[in-house]
């Protein structure tokens, strides 16, 4: 069962409560240049991004907001380290989110300042507390820190609770709630330990993610393990996989987690054998062709679960948990509907027959 947690708006898009798990990425442009900056947010909002995160490093990036609201309708969130009058001007200038690090802007005159014009504009502040930039708190001194930090993961991801919980009992004091939790590290179990932590300690809605995961390869195993984990434990609101890849990339593979997990569909589902030297129909070739055909298909066909089997060893049992499917006989294949042989056709027919079965499904 999902936890429950307290409903929060980031533009139009709500995170937590009943609400689907949202994806969101990370513009990679210099935020200065609107035009670039405008193209890969449209690009993002193609592929399915939700919300979507842009740095501000300085003031030209937070001026640079304004602009960038003018041209896109996707909801945007400012990420501020260092310097909180950043802050401050992102949220005059429309922005729909900011995130603060505790690590690097905690003086209480400072969050006021941004949580004053938050409240003004009744927009919400992500506590984004990273293991690499945590900040010794009342309840661990620089010394402490620094040991813990080189001894277990579970004491860092102790550390990176507190350090949230510390910046929310400020935020809470200033009459601000509005707030949604990440604790990331590029730590996977860190990650876990910290989120499963937290999920005992408040109500806030959770903002998923491994951070600097890496390339593909291997940053969509840390993510998909830790993100996943969280997930399938009802932990996690809103997810964003950060990868060394276009931001696009971080999309799909955002999606990937989400429809392996059954939570969200965006596309059918194939289910393809992996091969064996009991395979005997071209079998990448046809995954390859049905996927491609998959993608042209209207949002009516997006639950539809497929099974492409090479042989008949598993083929009929795959068959029984989807809506249609082919097993490899011989040259030939064998279509199962729900389970149920409906036809035999030649290795050439097997595509076009799938689809033409799947339309009357």
């Amino acid at each position: 069962m999902r936890r429950k947690t307290k409903v929060v708006k980031i533009g139009a898009v709500q995170i937590g409560g009943d609400a689907p798990v949202s994806i969101q990425s990370m513009t990679k442009t210099n935020t200065e240049d609107v035009a670039q900056t405008v193209r890969q947010i449209k690009r993002l909002e193609k592929v399915g991004c939700e919300i979507i995160r842009l740095g501000i490093p300085n003031l030209g990036s937070a001026e640079a907001i304004k602009e960038i609201k003018r041209e896109v309708d996707v909801p945007l969130v400012a990420d501020i380290h260092f310097d909180y009058r950043l802050g401050v001007i992102c949220l005059q200038n429309g922005v729909d989110a900011v995130r603060l690090n505790p690590g690097n802007i905690y003086k209480i005159e400072q969050i006021r300042e941004v949580v004053k014009e938050a409240k003004k504009r009744k927009v919400a502040i992500r506590v984004g507390v990273n293991s690499g930039s945590l900040k010794a708190t009342p309840h661990a001194t620089r010394r402490t820190l620094h040991a813990r930090n080189k001894t277990k993961n579970t004491e860092t991801a102790e550390l990176m609770v507190q350090s949230a919980l510390d910046y929310i009992k400020i935020l809470e004091e200033l009459d601000f709630c509005d707030i949604i939790i990440s604790l990331k590290s590029s730590d996977v179990f860190t990650t876990i330990q910290a989120y499963r932590l937290m999920a005992k300690k408040c109500n806030y809605p959770f903002h998923l993610g491994v951070t600097a995961t890496g390339f593909s390869e291997v940053g969509l195993i840390k993510s998909g393990i830790g993100i996943g984990t969280l997930l399938a434990e009802g932990i996690g609101d809103t997810i964003r996989v950060s990868l060394t890849e276009s931001p696009e990339r971080e999309v799909e593979v955002s999606k990937e987690i989400l429809q392996s997990l059954g939570l969200r569909w965006f596309e059918p589902e194939i289910i393809s054998c992996p091969t064996c030297s009991r395979c005997s129909i071209d079998l990448k070739r046809i995954s390859r062709e049905v996927q491609k055909r998959l993608k042209k298909l209207d949002k009516a066909y997006i639950d539809k679960k497929i099974a492409i089997m090479g042989c008949l060893v598993n083929g009929p049992g795959e068959a029984k948990e989807t809506d249609i499917g082919v097993a490899g006989a011989a040259g030939q294949g064998i279509i199962f509907k729900k389970g149920k042989v409906v036809k035999r056709v030649k290795e050439e027919e097997i595509v076009k027959t799938l689809f033409k079965e799947m339309n009357r499904c």
